[in-house]
């Protein structure tokens, strides 16, 4: 019954049904299923006999797709419109990311270098130490965590693989040329500014550095294919 259930779950999933209505459909599907096998024993078959009439009975793996499949409305994001989940989406989780690290180097900035004219170049000890260390791992390691999200999503919905490579370049890319830009206070007591923008990088430092973002961001999905890959030689 696991096995019947899984092909269908994975056949659900690679033409882009929702995660959330596989995991519903296969759950009443189980329940239903367990009834019909309840049935057939009463009517006085051996466990075996009764789990193939009960398959028999539920369906064969086509139809009961071809059921989810007709309702477009169970179909994920990544189906509908994929330009929009790895397009968009990868530069809306990146966004999210330097705009936490950006609010904690200005929040610092104001806290632990009140009246400094940048928040670069102090050497600072204790709490602050720890505080900008929060955001400079995170302002750097956003483009990878992005990355992740992008890969848990193409992964748990059977993404195409064309789509998530785009996503991956598209924050490679980003990630790459994203700088930091601070403006000193006005006057004494005020509070300087923060903000992102897109600053030009040589070719062969934007390459290695895209690079290696490209390498780390990718590694969950290389792993994750590697690990399906052994399961089907095992099976």
């Amino acid at each position: 019954m696991a096995k019947h259930f899984n092909e269908l779950r994975e056949r659900l999933l690679r033409a882009g049904v929702a995660p959330r209505h596989v995991r519903r459909y296969v759950r009443e599907l189980s329940e239903h299923l367990a009834d019909l096998r309840s049935e057939e024993e009463r009517a006085g078959k051996n466990p075996n006999e009764a789990e193939t009439s009960a398959l028999r009975r539920l369906g064969a793996i086509e139809d009961l797709a071809r059921a989810m499949l007709e309702k477009r409305e169970f179909l994920a994001w990544s189906a509908r419109a994929p330009w929009a989940m790895f397009g968009v989406g990868p530069v809306a989780l990146l966004a999210v990311g330097y705009f936490v690290a950006c609010l904690i180097l200005w929040s610092g900035w104001r806290i632990f270098l009140p009246g400094m004219a940048v928040p670069f170049g102090h050497h600072v000890h204790g709490w602050a130490f720890f505080y900008f260390g929060i955001g400079r791992m995170l302002y750097f390691g956003a483009p990878v965590l992005a990355g992740w999200g992008v890969v848990l999503i193409a992964a748990r919905q059977r993404a195409n693989a064309g789509w998530l490579a785009v996503s991956l370049v598209v924050i490679a890319v980003f990630g790459t040329t994203a700088r930091v830009e601070t403006s000193a206070p006005e006057g004494s007591g005020g509070a300087g500014h923060v903000s992102l923008g897109i600053g030009a990088v040589g070719i062969a430092d934007g390459v290695s550095h895209a690079a290696v973002i490209l390498l780390f961001a990718a590694l969950p999905y290389l792993a994750w294919r590697a690990v399906r890959l052994l399961q089907g030689w095992k099976a």
